[in-house]
This record gives C-alpha cells, structure tokens and sequence, in this order.
C-alpha cells in the first residue's frame, strides 16, 4: 500500500481541524444530535463509536453538508462550513467521504469511476484525471484492475475503489461511515489496511467505525456518542481500558 501522502505527519498536526461547535440535529421531532462540541485534530485520526441509532452517521453527513444541522457550527479549519451563503461544492472537495455502500457506477470501468469527477468537478483534461486515478487505485493495492468493472471486484475492492475515488480529489479530510461493516470478514483487512496507511501519513480523518482493534490502534482519541450526545472521549489506552461513563461501561462490555 505505497505512494500515500507524505505531507502530513501523525504527530505534527499539521492538517486541517474540523470543529463542531454545539450542533443540533433532528428529524422530525426526534433530535439526533443534542449539543455536540468536538474537535477533530488536524493530521489525526477521530474514531466515533456507539450504539446504532445513536446519531454517529448524522454527525459525519453534517460534515460535509450531506444534512445541515438545525443549530449550531462547524469549522473546516478556519473556515465556518455550515455559515449562510457557504459555498457547498467547494467544500465537499474538500471533505472525501467513504460509505458503508461503495456508490460505484456499475456500468463503468475501475478508472473511470476514479477519474470521473476530477474531469467533472476539477475539469482536468481525461489524461491527466487518469494519471492521477492509476495513482491512486496502485495506492490502494488495485493497480492492474482500472479495466475492469465493479460487478467483477470483491466487495473490498470495491470499496478500496471508492476510497480511491475520494482520496483522487486531495481532500483536507477523510470521513468513513462504516466502511467495512458491509463486508465479509476477510475482506474487512484489506479496507482497514488502506485506512491504516492514511492515518499512518497524516490524514484528518473522522471514522465511524465497530472495529474496536482498528480504534485502538489507529486513533488518535475515541468518542462515545449515545442518543446523540458525546457522553465521553479520550485517547484509545484511557477510552478501552478505563471507561469513566457507565453508559460506555456497559457498551463495551458489550463489544469486546
């Protein structure tokens, strides 16, 4: 899994932050998200993790204006994302998000789902999109398949193509929604790998994720959120191993 980014080191902090500053949320009368204040380090790795139902895929979608919150602000680095006026395109491409389904286009090739919206979006001319796309699918162990079509990958290629796809477009930041909870088992490696990798090169990233190992790992802190609030946060080592909120107790217990 070669040729990531090397501009940004874990530890230097030099990417962009993304701060949430008492964001409300709800559908109808249910509130989804109730007050939430967080900061995702620039260059940092921010796994949230929670029951389902519990708002977590909400507050990614808010991120990159998917959903728009009711209250509330959200900064991408300086910048007040969610300010009256703000212009959404631009931002989604600088928010890279990866869903727990890939969103491919089935009727294209590997290299054209890459390349689609740098030709699209950022207007580069199709050899220059396909450069930049045969890069990052070799990034992601898939060099050699821009050929092929989606229905002939594995599910964890597939989804090494939509993170292909996302990373293609330089974003600031990497959101991944359950990226590998549609896959089978021995492909889940793989995916988590790729993640690895970037996390490893100093990506922002914000993952929701019930890959307990791969947060302890790889994150730089965890979040609980339940009901639709941060009932705790910490760094991995304080988060797993002592669990101050009874509620974050029992959820552990549960998935350990």
């Amino acid at each position: 899994m070669s040729e990531m980014p090397e501009r940004r080191q874990t530890g230097a902090h030099h990417g962009t932050s993304v701060r949430f500053d008492r964001v409300n949320k709800s559908f109808g009368r249910v509130a989804v998200l109730r007050d939430i204040v967080l900061e995702a380090p620039g260059g940092v790795t921010t796994c949230i993790v929670g029951p389902s139902g519990s708002g977590k895929s909400t507050l990614l979608r808010c991120t990159n204006l998917l959903e728009r919150p009711e209250s509330g602000r959200i900064l991408l680095g300086e910048i007040e994302i969610t300010a009256a006026g703000a212009n959404v395109d631009a931002i989604r491409t600088r928010v890279g998000m990866v869903f727990q389904h890939f969103h491919l286009f089935s009727h294209l090739s590997v290299l054209d789902n890459v390349s689609l919206a740098l030709r699209k979006v950022r207007r580069m001319e199709r050899e220059q999109a396909e450069d930049v796309a045969r890069a990052k699918l070799a990034a992601v162990a898939l060099g050699g398949l821009e050929r092929r079509r989606p229905s002939d990958l594995s599910g964890g290629q597939q989804q090494r193509v939509a993170i292909a796809r996302a990373l293609a477009m330089e974003p600031e930041v990497m959101l991944f929604d359950e990226a590998t909870s549609a896959l089978d088992p021995e492909l889940v490696k793989d995916v988590l790998g790729v993640m690895r990798d970037l996390a490893t090169a100093g990506m922002t990233m914000i993952v929701v994720t019930h890959e307990m190992r791969f947060a302890r790992e790889v994150a730089g802190q965890v979040v609980f959120i339940d009901q639709g609030r941060i009932l705790e946060l910490g760094p991995p080592d304080e988060f797993f191993d002592r669990p101050r909120h009874p509620r974050l107790r029992h959820f552990l217990e549960k998935v350990l």
